[in-house]
């Protein structure tokens, strides 16, 4: 699992790779660091680690190292992907019918975020164009909104592209 971790150090020599090494210790390797001396509180610099570790045993025992070296840390949380996918609608629709859309859609797949933007209607011509920009956390629900947008516009004799 890839993690994110907050950390506050010693503002001491040898303080920033003290708080490092022991992510190597539990077998767990280093994505990215970044470390904030413009930020000092309490006298400890601010340090952010994203990592892999392949397990929470692992986690907790890194935890229990950094407590036990008197690093601080102030946030932890997961890091996941997100798969990005735009879709455009083409017909004659509403603005309500691209949103009943969407909530339909979040009942398929849970969305990260979700933009959506509509042309004009041009005069007395009711077709629109619906640009969907919508962001889910695996391909299996990028596959499953696929699935989704494609009977749902079937069924609205629309059309639908995917991936613009």
């Amino acid at each position: 699992m890839m993690v994110n971790a907050e950390l506050y150090v010693k503002d001491l020599p040898g303080q920033l790779v003290g708080s490092l090494e022991p992510i190597s210790m539990v077998d767990g390797n280093i994505v990215g660091v970044v470390h904030d001396r413009e930020q000092i509180i309490n006298q400890r610099i601010r340090v952010s680690v994203t990592f892999e570790v392949a397990s929470n045993a692992q986690l907790d025992k890194l935890k229990a190292i950094w407590k036990a070296k008197d690093i601080v840390i102030s946030k932890m949380g997961s890091v996941y992907e997100t798969c990005t996918m735009e879709y455009m609608i083409l017909g004659k629709f509403n603005a309500g019918y691209v949103d009943n859309l969407i909530d339909e859609a979040s009942n398929v797949v849970s969305f990260e975020s979700v933009d959506v933007s509509y042309s004009s209607r041009n005069g007395n011509d009711s077709r629109r164009t619906a640009l969907i920009t919508a962001e889910v956390r695996s391909t299996e629900d990028e596959d499953k909104l696929d699935r989704f947008f494609s009977a749902a516009c079937r069924e609205g004799g629309l059309i639908y592209v995917r991936g613009l």
